[in-house]
């Protein structure tokens, strides 16, 4: 395969993202997952994708659908670049093993379907929240956590968001 069919081979569908877990965990490997809009890619984003991978040994993303995100109201405008464009670029980074899109408004579908080893998501949710109607929690701890795994935050970069960038340009 060259390098395009390689990055190309990344964007599944959920079938092919459950085969590469299923695969992953075969050969013994620690499977992270988190998800995100990851509209306009920034420095936060590939920061906090890069610690994410650094917590275990394979990294697949779910990338929310552009319905997905107009159900988020993240506004009008939003998102700016087409579901399969941002699943392309988030290939695209070396850290990134796979990348799913998925419909729904939150992923607890998609991980109780790949059963990730470790759950990650940014600093603005907290690991421990336990209550599912808290701005804080953290969807999918709960299957995660019952079927052994782990879930963490990593911190957000300070002066990064797709918003402010947004805000930026229209201004």
């Amino acid at each position: 395969m060259n390098r395009l069919e390689i990055l190309q081979a990344k964007v599944c569908n959920l079938h092919q993202a459950q085969q590469k877990v299923n695969m992953w965990h075969a050969q013994a490997r620690k499977v992270v997952f988190t998800n995100g809009c990851f509209d306009i890619l920034h420095k936060g984003h590939l920061t906090y994708l890069a610690e994410a991978a650094n917590l275990g040994d394979r990294l697949i993303i779910g990338i929310n659908s552009d319905d997905s995100v107009r159900s988020l109201g993240k506004g009008d405008d939003r998102p700016i670049n087409a579901e399969l464009d941002r699943a392309f670029l988030i290939a695209g980074l070396a850290v990134v093993d796979a990348v799913v899109v998925f419909d729904e408004s939150t992923p607890k579908e998609l991980i109780q379907s790949l059963h990730p080893d470790i759950l990650v998501k940014g600093g603005d949710y907290d690991e421990n929240e336990d209550n599912p109607s808290s701005k804080k929690y953290i969807v999918g701890r709960e299957s995660v956590l019952k079927n052994g795994g782990e879930v963490h935050t990593i911190p957000l970069v300070q002066g990064y968001s797709t918003t402010s960038i947004v805000n930026k340009i229209n201004s």
